[in-house]
């Protein structure tokens, strides 16, 4: 069930004020930090009311919901973001709908949003998914391949995809220093694959969500996917 408008933007400033606490504490700044507002299975109406609070950046996890919101809301300055697992039948719908993809996890799929981009003159920003928990339940890339996902990725020369950084998922239910430990890791191989490829633009970390965001920026997250914490629990009804 959606949130009104005030408890919205009520979840946001209390969100956002977390955010710069967290920020403050691994001396960092407010700004280096991006909220995604994870708006999957809420409705147009509930993401409208998050963008006139002042958010900018919402996240969609399926094609199939996201693409009627987007397209409902094109008038508004909303900048989309593609978290979920994409397979690759989908890839048509990312460029011109999303700015960015967070879940990169195959060279397959990397060609097919590239070729659909070209024929769109359009492009969008690139993360790779890493697994760095292992978990067989996720999607990603294991950390031992990334390097030579990315060598790859270079070498077949998709001018459309601009490779910007690491997405992970952080363990469930752990303890702070597990979950901070899988968060250090995502930014010791982004640090590594960004001096490796001579990759000046490979610097975004999108790590934590309603539950350990907190851990995710005191270990360098430069985005964050939260949704329950702005929106409340998710509407199944609505997918």
């Amino acid at each position: 069930m959606n949130q009104s408008f005030g408890a919205i933007a009520s979840n946001l400033f209390r969100v956002r004020q977390s955010i710069a606490e967290a920020a403050q504490l691994a001396g960092r700044k407010q700004d280096e930090v991006r909220l995604i507002a994870v708006s999957k299975t809420h409705s147009y109406e509930a993401v409208a009311a998050a963008s006139a609070a002042g958010q900018k950046d919402f996240g969609e996890s399926t094609t199939q919901e996201a693409v009627p919101k987007i397209s409902h809301l094109a008038k508004s300055s909303i900048t989309w973001h593609f978290i979920g697992h994409l397979q690759t039948n989908k890839a048509k719908f990312i460029p011109g709908n999303f700015s960015w993809l967070h879940s990169l996890d195959s060279l397959g799929l990397a060609h097919k949003i590239s070729q659909h981009a070209r024929e769109q003159s359009a492009a969008v920003n690139i993360l790779i998914e890493v697994n760095v928990t292992r978990d067989t339940g996720k999607h990603g890339v294991v950390p031992e391949a990334l390097v030579d996902f990315i060598e790859q990725l270079i070498k077949d020369d998709l001018p459309a995809l601009s490779l910007r950084g690491l997405m992970t998922i952080g363990p469930h239910a752990a303890a702070e220093q597990e979950i901070r430990r899988c968060f250090a890791k995502l930014r010791e191989l982004r640090d590594e694959c960004r001096k490796r490829f001579a990759l000046p633009d490979f610097t975004e970390l999108s790590m934590g969500m309603s539950g350990d965001y907190v851990e995710a920026i005191k270990e360098g997250a430069t985005m964050v996917r939260v949704g329950t914490a702005i929106f409340g629990d998710r509407d199944y009804s609505r997918k």
